[in-house]
């Protein structure tokens, strides 16, 4: 491995060893508190939607930038760890199995639309 690849490959651990823990923090701390103090029920796993489209919205800012390092640490680093595509299909899964059919096709929609939607307008933002 040459000093590039090694620059390329601590660049995307730094983003990510700041993503992880602030998904852990949205997802488990800010979205569970906001339920309780609302005193709503929690039909959705709000927690992955919320990293989901934060991150989407980042990697749509990111289509402006064209330096590789702002990329490879915030884009494929920070991003890549912050969101999750394998937990929001596993919640997925679960409300299906669990009979909430409905749900789980909402949070399919919610995700994938909303998500979308806010990559668009952070590339337009960019």
């Amino acid at each position: 491995m040459d000093w590039s690849e090694a620059m390329s490959v601590l660049l995307v651990a730094l983003g990510a060893a700041v993503g992880a823990p602030l998904r852990f923090l949205v997802d488990k701390h800010m979205v569970d508190r906001l339920l309780r103090s609302t005193r709503l029920s929690s039909p959705l796993p709000w927690g992955t939607f919320a990293v989901n489209v934060l991150g989407s919205f980042v990697l749509g800012l990111l289509t402006g930038v064209t330096d590789q390092t702002v990329t490879l640490l915030v884009g494929v680093g920070f991003c890549g760890a912050f969101t999750t595509y394998s937990t929001f299909a596993a919640e997925t899964t679960a409300l299906a199995a669990s009979g909430r059919r409905a749900a789980a096709l909402l949070n399919v929609v919610l995700n994938l639309g909303v998500g979308l939607l806010a990559a668009i307008v952070g590339a337009v933002l960019a």
